[in-house]
């Protein structure tokens, strides 16, 4: 069950020639692809782009009657491998994943596509993700095209350019015969807007008719020699056709005045921010008719010379504009200049920072900085009041407190971690390793388990190293999503066959949630279209691990610490792999919210449970938070001149998944934990006891309240 359905939206996917689409950018790409004739779909989900997959899911019934094969891809190396179909047929096709990590994992497949080349249109869609928002590691896929000689698109981040830079894509790859990336950045991925549509075209040949002819052509195999004809191909072929391509259907842009002192050369992606920073200035209008010259590279790699050479003309400097680092833009342009014997000066790093997100106050401040020298004259007179200075920027990390992430509430992780941590006062620290997944967490307070992780499904390989027979066995915790992308054959597999002695938790939460709660192997649910129910515990028995524990309610902390401590004493040989189950919190309130709010609206009885601490019970310990952490469980002072510890308290946040009870009752904490069943929609029967509960218990409290000492002194 993914988190969010496009049910509704695919309907707008139909509109045909003439008419006008608005929606978000991963709407629009998906029209533009079916509006372009793609063959087939292929894909890993991801921020930012993990709702095109979910698109594209939703749209298979389209995409079917168009005769477009789409596949959700195990992992990325898998999507980037179906682009093999346009290696030898003229079909368009494209895959999408996630930035530079999955480009990492597609590389192999990517690099021998590149040196092979294309006959039909290949597209690699990559949601990039560089800066703040940003959940991985500070890297740019631009470095991946320049090494493998992909052509790099990077649109202007509006509706219109987004979807002429698909069919500019597929375009540019058939012209050179050379597979091309479209980066799409977070802002892109879900700008809204709209675009006149065209008509949706079947490919010209489908998949189904190609493998009624099957074509084959062992020039493209990558092997020597044909290895080395590839890179004399890439070099005096394909990247001069590409180069023509983009000059001629000027895929690049330039606006403002033809002549100028300076100017500014952009990566589209950052169009929107540079042109709201020259509006800031005085240098740009609402319609964003600029006084300053631009350079637009909707295609940022490969540069084209001729045309950078051209806009330089007649300039004393420009500035590049380039977001993340290295710099490979501006070293290539320098070297352009500087062969060319332009007497141009060439601003970049030296005005904008080296790393680091180009954020609205970051623009504003480089271009302003750089005006300032290089064009003086340009900029408006800024009139200013004498008193009217600039304010400082606060320092608020004194005041505001930081706010890490953190497992959901109610999420079934959280218990495994509480039982880790029991297991840990018994063992002391043991050695653990992370993998990428919402338990990945952990490694923050109150946990604090964990922590390094070398990639998604590597978690049990990152522990490799300490499975050597020493004091304490190596614990590994990966998440089911991890183990169907990557953890059976490169972890699991390296353990079985390693002979390790390890422990290795995988939690199962029935989906890949990190990624948006798409389905995979091991999911419960019935989906018509996939493969699901197949149990990860039989798969680790087909590759020969057979101590395998399956605890299927992570919520008993108990049961969960006692296979723990099993699985770290236990003499039998070989890998010791415990699976713990429960569903996705989020996942299943998505799924039961709407189920309980329609059956309370229909006036049938539901019952939902709540739990509460004991106030005249708690000590203020704080025990059960240190070992819960759960969003919903908090602290409150008492009015009790008697308490000056907070207790503990749960908020109406908390959706009854019994943790917070369990751990108490586990690590023998304290017994003021208390479960309230709220009835909706109660029988006549329950209504009348109901009454006589809440008069039965208003009349001791009258009476209690009666009997108390009063110290108040009278007026």
């Amino acid at each position: 069950m993914a988190e969010r359905s496009f049910k509704a939206e695919v309907a707008h996917l139909r509109l045909g020639a003439g008419q006008t689409f608005t929606g978000e950018g991963i709407l629009a790409i998906t029209k533009a692809l079916l509006e372009n004739g793609v063959g087939y779909v292929g894909g890993y989900q991801g921020a930012p782009i993990s709702h095109l997959m979910d698109v594209l899911a939703d749209a298979e019934e389209l995409l079917s009657e168009l005769g477009v094969r789409f596949e959700a891809n195990a992992n990325e190396a898998a999507a980037a491998a179906m682009l093999a179909a346009s290696v030898h047929y003229p079909i368009r096709g494209a895959v999408t994943f996630k930035g530079s990590v999955g480009v990492n994992v597609a590389s192999d497949a990517l690099a021998n596509l590149a040196s092979s080349g294309v006959n039909g249109g290949a597209l690699i869609i990559v949601g990039e993700d560089y800066g703040e928002g940003s959940s991985i590691m500070q890297e740019r896929s631009h470095a991946f095209a320049m090494k493998s000689q992909f052509w790099l698109l990077d649109p202007r981040p509006n509706l219109p350019c987004i979807t002429k830079a698909v069919k500019d894509g597929f375009e540019l790859s058939e012209a050179s015969n050379t597979p091309v990336m479209l980066m799409v950045r977070i802002r892109s991925c879900h700008v809204t807007g709209s675009f006149e549509t065209r008509d949706n075209r079947r490919p010209a040949l489908t998949v189904r008719e190609a493998l009624s002819n099957p074509q084959s052509d062992f020039a493209r195999v990558v092997l020597p020699p044909m290895s080395y004809a590839h890179e004399q191909d890439k070099i005096h072929n394909r990247w001069p056709a590409a180069e023509r391509f983009i000059r001629d259907n000027r895929l690049n842009e330039i606006f403002g005045p033809a002549e100028a002192p300076v100017g500014l050369i952009v990566q589209g992606g950052m169009y929107n921010s540079v042109i709201r920073a020259l509006q800031r200035l005085g240098m740009a209008d609402i319609y964003g008719n600029s006084a300053v010259p631009l350079y637009v590279l909707n295609v940022t790699y490969p540069l084209v010379s001729s045309e950078f050479l051209e806009f330089c003309a007649g300039k004393e400097q420009v500035l590049v504009i380039e977001e993340g680092q290295p710099e490979f833009i501006e070293q290539q342009l320098s070297t352009y200049l500087y062969r060319a014997q332009v007497p141009v000066r060439l601003r970049g790093k030296d005005i904008f920072p080296m790393a680091g997100e180009y954020t609205g106050q970051v623009m504003l401040d480089s271009i302003g900085r750089f005006l300032r020298e290089a064009a003086p004259g340009l900029l408006p007179a800024m009139v200013r009041a004498p008193n009217e200075e600039r304010p400082p920027i606060p320092d608020l990390s004194k005041t505001v407190p930081i706010r890490p992430p953190g497992f959901c509430t109610g999420c079934p992780e959280r218990p495994i971690f509480a039982a880790m941590k029991l297991v840990q006062k018994e063992t002391g620290k043991l050695q653990i390793s992370a993998d990428i997944g919402c338990h990945l967490f952990a490694a923050l307070p109150p946990f604090e388990i964990g922590g390094a992780t070398m990639g998604y499904g590597l978690g049990p390989a990152a522990n490799a190293a300490f499975d050597g027979g020493g004091e304490r066995r190596p614990v590994a915790v990966i998440g089911d999503g991890g183990f169907w992308h990557n953890g059976l054959s490169s972890s699991f597999t390296n353990m079985a066959f390693n002979k390790s002695d390890g422990v290795a938790v995988i939690v199962d939460n029935y989906y890949s949630a990190a990624t948006g709660g798409q389905d995979i192997m091991s999911s419960r649910a019935d989906n018509p279209s996939k493969a699901t129910k197949n149990p990860i515990s039989k798969a680790l028995k087909g590759i020969g691990i057979n101590w395998v524990r399956e605890v299927n309610r992570t919520y008993d902390v108990g049961r969960m610490r006692d296979v723990l401590r099993e699985a770290l004493t236990t003499d039998e040989p070989g890998p010791k792999v415990i699976v713990a189950s429960s569903e996705c919190m989020l996942n299943r309130q998505r799924r039961e919210k709407p189920l309980m709010a329609q059956a309370i609206k229909d006036g049938r009885r539901v019952e939902a449970p709540r739990f509460g601490v004991d106030e005249d019970v708690c000590t203020g310990d704080h025990a059960c938070i240190r070992l819960s952490g759960c969003p919903s469980l908090s602290l409150k002072k008492l009015d009790d001149p008697l308490r000056d510890d907070p207790v503990a308290s749960i908020d109406q946040s908390c959706v009854g998944c019994g943790n917070c009870g369990e751990v108490a009752d586990a690590a023998v904490l304290c017994p003021s934990f208390y479960r309230a069943d709220v009835v909706h929609n109660p029988t006549p029967s329950e209504a009348r006891r109901a009454n006589v509960r809440a008069r039965v218990i208003g009349w001791l409290q009258a009476r209690r309240d009666a009997r108390r000492l009063n110290f108040e002194v009278p007026a």
